[in-house]
């Protein structure tokens, strides 16, 4: 593959393998924040026995789990600040100067309120780039291929959490902090090449640099053509979070983006990754808790990642359905489990087997949809003038809702059983297959601009069709 120099970044002559090379540097930002993120699984365990320099209650463990969730809230405002000001390509760099002070930081802590400080920093960077990342993208994939790049950022995700829960089983969480500040580093080192995105350059007037970015993306005939689509549908104006409300076509893109975030919440999916491994003891006489909870992560990594591929070919609608059906299904028969196991003297020594079988067939399910397809809807939902503002808004949104359901979980569990957040969550699941039925559309294969036409409810000119010409004529 030939290479050389381009102030916008690297030009591969082979475009296949470059699409696949300005992806990933990108997703390192959210895979190194998701680390941060499910660090608690096999940390919690450790600081509430006092297996570390100190010990920690179960209280502050609680809120060492969803401080987190607090940062993020505030990376989230700096991106609706600055996204439009920086660019897309400086919020992702920067996310690694706090990710690698987070690690760090918990490699030195002495006391509780280190740890605090350290999350809490990391969620700065978690909020920049769940709101960043697919911002960048949805801008910079093309239509045929944008599901499958986008859905890359949930497959980071939990890469991420698998990572950080290998590391943290087998390594002390000294020697686990260490290793995973090395990420950081890697994602400043790699995404600096990186090309800015062409929407971004439009903002700033900046014609010839984007000409040049969808030329090193799509190829002279493809990139030129693009740009003219842009050119038509780009309205240069700065968008505020009154205009989120008061238009209605982004009142119907939030509806749907920042109502299945809520969705994807009300399956458990955080909760689950903050107590994983306190829950998988409820089954440590059939495999061991630190076994469990990598053979969970390892499943939902691979499942995760195969779904990505299939997006774009069976539909977003379809898998979200299929997704939540089945893991209130799991769920449902999960709560039954430990109903039966803990407030019953039925005798199931027999069926031990079933909290781990419910819980693989759980994370299954949760992977083919509930798991990707939030984040990716998000960069698909909203026009270019006002994305930054609604996934700032999205990620303050997710954060709030995520810190209510991490506590909801800890709360019902201590209070009534553990039987009782995973009935919540079974009978939340099956409510929200009406939202998707009803609310959400289909955006497989469309382009940005063809999404927010039919949200406005009309047709002005068929991009798809248009796009697939100029691109059938590059191929020529």
């Amino acid at each position: 593959i030939r290479l050389r120099g381009h102030r916008t970044g690297l030009i591969f002559c082979n475009e296949s393998v470059f699409r696949i090379l300005y992806h990933f540097p990108a997703t390192l930002s959210i895979l190194s924040s998701e680390m941060h993120f499910g660090w608690t699984s096999p940390s919690l365990p450790i600081l509430i026995r006092g297996g570390y320099k100190f010990r920690i209650t179960a209280e502050e463990a609680s809120w060492l789990a969803v401080i987190l969730l607090a940062g993020t809230i505030f990376g989230a405002v700096f991106t609706g600040c600055l996204a439009d000001v920086l660019g897309r390509k400086k919020l992702i760099l920067f996310t690694a100067l706090p990710l690698f002070a987070a690690w760090l930081a918990i490699a030195l802590a002495e006391s509780v309120e280190v740890l605090y400080a350290a999350r809490f920093t990391a969620g700065l960077s978690s909020g920049i780039s769940i709101s960043a990342v697919p911002m960048y993208l949805g801008e910079i994939a093309e239509p045929d291929v944008r599901g499958m790049l986008a859905s890359m950022c949930p497959v980071c995700v939990v890469f991420g959490v698998l990572l950080i829960n290998i590391l943290g089983n087998y390594l002390d969480i000294v020697h686990t902090a260490f290793v995973s500040s090395i990420f950081p580093v890697v994602l400043f080192a790699t995404f600096a090449w990186m090309p800015e995105s062409p929407s971004f350059l439009l903002l700033k007037q900046r014609k010839e640099q984007a000409r040049e970015t969808l030329v090193t993306l799509r190829g002279k005939d493809n990139g030129e053509a693009e740009l003219k689509r842009l050119e038509e549908v780009f309205e240069p104006k700065k968008a505020t979070v009154l205009d989120l409300f008061l238009k209605s076509t982004n009142r119907k893109a939030a509806v749907v983006a920042y109502g299945l975030r809520t969705v994807q919440q009300f399956c458990g999916t955080t909760a689950l990754t903050f107590y994983c491994k306190t829950i998988f003891e409820q089954a440590d006489d059939l495999i061991s808790a630190n076994v469990g909870t990598i053979v969970y992560f390892s499943l939902q990594l691979v499942v995760a990642f195969l779904a990505s591929f299939i997006v774009d070919i069976f539909g977003r609608r379809p898998l979200l359905i299929i997704s939540l059906l089945g893991c209130s299904s799991t769920l449902f028969l999960l709560s039954f489990y430990i109903y039966v196991k803990d407030c019953t003297s039925y005798d199931i020594d027999l069926y031990t087997f079933v909290p781990v079988i419910a819980l693989l067939l759980n994370v299954t399910f949760i992977s083919i949809g509930i798991r990707n397809i939030p984040l990716l809807m998000m960069g698909e939902m909203f026009s270019t003038d006002i994305k930054p503002v609604a996934l700032c808004v999205g990620t303050i949104f997710y954060s709030i809702v995520a810190t209510l359901s991490a506590k909801l979980f800890y709360l019902t569990n201590e209070m009534l059983g553990m039987y009782v957040p995973f009935l919540i969550f079974a009978l939340l699941s099956l409510v929200s297959v009406v939202f998707v039925v009803f609310c959400v559309p289909e955006t497989k294969g469309k382009t940005l601009e063809d999404i927010q036409n039919e949200l406005e409810g009309s047709k002005l000119f068929n991009n798809k069709e248009r796009y697939s010409v100029s691109k059938e004529k590059g191929k020529a």
